[in-house]
């Protein structure tokens, strides 16, 4: 089986919808998929949860969304509210969330 990290580093909505769409056609077709929002992406997390986005939904539904960065949810000022999504807060790499583990156990990791 293929492994593939979506690693999501952007703010805009509509970009990280498309890591969304590819995470679950990848995963529907035999994959095992992993999403992890980092950086400007954190700030996201708020925004799909009020407004129940489908796609973020299914991906959450479906555990394909390994966590959330620590400290960037910190300085952007979003901790509370992505501590609150229920989403693992992840803080492997001096608080940010890595991507080591992930190439360790064979993932093919996709920064956008």
């Amino acid at each position: 089986m293929k492994k593939i990290m979506f690693y999501g580093m952007t703010g805009e909505k509509m970009c990280f919808q498309h890591i969304l769409l590819n995470a679950l056609d990848l995963a529907g077709s035999s994959f095992e998929v992993k999403i992890i929002l980092e950086g400007a992406s954190v700030k996201l997390v708020s925004v799909f949860e009020f407004e129940k986005n489908p796609l973020y939904m299914r991906a959450k539904e479906q555990g394909l969304i390994a966590g959330v960065c620590l400290a960037c949810s910190k300085v952007l000022g979003v901790y509370e509210k992505n501590l609150e999504s229920g989403l693992n807060l992840l803080d492997d790499m001096n608080g940010h969330a890595g991507m080591k583990r992930y190439i360790q156990d064979g993932y093919y990791v996709i920064s956008i």
